[in-house]
């Protein structure tokens, strides 16, 4: 084994560690942490998943859960996808990304992921109906991302993002950091079916509502007008960790089977752990199926996750020419306790 298996692997088991003590799920942190858009995966072919796949997602798609998977990329993708988030409610996500493969073993990927909640009423204390106008909240996250594989096993990368919430008279803004290792063997030279994955994401420093928003005007006891301006309390950014593994099942030359897992460390939620499935044919079909348990969250009365813990997803991908360019046609669903589920669409444009 090489000087570069023996540190990647090191950091590996490091990072492991250091994510069990200090990135442990918390239950009693519920609540405390902001900015939870950036635990909800917005692309339409991992979620069927349900994130179960961070050792083997490839591409564009691959910055979201573990960032070096985006190493995989082989010239130019494009992708867009739009969620239909928890039915019901009138919440839709929109992400659009590009990857680049740069020089022999590098990607640079950027991606722009916007949350849509509608028009909002304005009220007012003496006007506690509306109908003196509408808002509307604006969520943006933009990731740009490099990754690069340090060997014919070894790949990782490493994602910086910029958050902003806001509506019209309040914002919050701020940076957050993602890391990932991806490691890839097999049992000969011809089969890289086995494969092993960690990330680490939305790490980053406390984020604070500032605005004049927060300030109102009020009155002395002289009748002399004055403003209060209100200080909101800073929160932390939901990070988490993610471990898993997939292999591989080759059953025909044209026919694959996948088995996956991953657990996921959170550090203001509960633990939860995922295992799925996905049949491919050749790379023009994928069918998938993913499970995701939560610890002591089995029925709808002790969850604190709004998923049932089932997704399914569809990708039907078609070669464009002889060039090797692609474009994929990508659908999941994800059931939930409440509202009528999540559903995403995408488009993956292989160049």
């Amino acid at each position: 084994m090489n000087m570069i298996n023996k540190i990647s692997i090191s950091a590996i088991a490091i990072a492991t560690l250091f994510s069990f003590q200090a990135w442990a799920g918390n239950e009693d942190r519920v609540g405390q942490s902001g900015a939870n858009e950036l635990i909800i995966n917005p692309w339409a072919r991992s979620a069927g998943w349900m994130n179960c796949n961070t050792s083997t997602v490839r591409g564009l798609e691959a910055q979201y859960l573990n960032v070096a998977g985006t190493a995989f990329t082989k010239k130019t993708e494009v992708g867009f996808s739009h969620t239909t988030w928890l039915k019901g409610t009138g919440i839709s996500i929109n992400s659009f990304g590009i990857s680049q493969k740069v020089g022999e073993s590098g990607a640079i990927t950027l991606g722009i992921m916007s949350m849509d909640f509608g028009k909002i009423d304005i009220t007012t204390p003496d006007l506690p109906e509306g109908g003196i106008g509408t808002f509307k909240p604006q969520f943006l996250n933009v990731g740009l991302s490099y990754a690069k594989a340090f060997s014919n096993s070894i790949y990782g990368g490493l994602t910086i993002k910029v958050i902003s919430e806001s509506v019209a008279d309040v914002r919050a803004s701020g940076i957050a950091f993602d890391a990932g290792i991806q490691y890839v063997t097999g049992f000969n030279k011809e089969k890289d079916n086995l494969r092993f994955g960690i990330s680490l994401k939305n790490v980053g420093a406390p984020l604070t509502f500032r605005g004049d928003g927060l300030a109102s005007k009020g009155f002395t006891s002289d009748n002399v007008s004055l403003t209060i301006s209100q200080r909101a309390e800073r929160f932390e950014l939901p990070s988490l960790v993610n471990i898993g593994g997939s292999y591989d099942f080759k059953l025909a030359e044209m026919h694959r089977i996948t088995l996956s897992a991953a657990f996921t460390s959170n550090s203001f939620s509960r633990d939860q752990t995922a295992v799925g499935l996905e049949y491919g044919f050749k790379k023009l079909f994928m069918l998938r199926a993913g499970y995701s348990y939560e610890r002591k969250g089995t029925s709808e009365d002790e969850t604190i996750n709004v998923y049932k813990g089932f997704g399914a997803g569809v990708t039907v991908e078609a070669p464009i020419g002889k060039s090797g360019k692609s474009i994929g046609l990508d659908y999941s669903y994800r059931p939930t306790y409440t509202f009528d589920g999540t559903h995403s669409f995408g488009v993956l444009l292989k160049l």
